[in-house]
């Protein structure tokens, strides 16, 4: 067995009873529960787990605002400019065409 320390913390009485029902219904102790997440923050080099100031479904809403309104910024733009009713392959195209002129460029040609 690996060499093992104590370790000490302070839980609302509530809190903890709430957790050790949830652990042993999954099958663990609160102390390996705690193990669990340590050893994760430790792998990963973060908090495994995402901490907002929302909810996730607040998070989540806001989020999509977000995508919905650069979606509906792009669109303009793309309108703006005349490339709103190009095909993928014209715009693959202009995309490669900017990539060798980028390289011409820089080569110095």
């Amino acid at each position: 067995m690996a060499d093992t320390t104590n370790l000490s913390i302070r839980l609302d009485r509530e809190l903890k009873e709430e957790a050790d029902q949830v652990f042993g219904a999954l099958g663990m102790s609160l102390t390996t529960a705690i193990t669990v997440f340590v050893r994760q923050a430790v792998r990963q080099k973060k908090i495994p787990f995402e901490i907002a100031l929302t909810t996730n479904g607040e998070s989540r809403t806001a989020a999509m605002r977000d995508a919905m309104a650069a979606s509906e910024r792009i669109w303009q733009n793309s309108v703006q400019n005349g490339t709103d009713k190009m095909t993928s392959e014209e715009i693959d195209a202009e995309i490669a065409a900017a990539r060798m002129e980028r390289k011409t460029r820089r080569a110095g040609i």
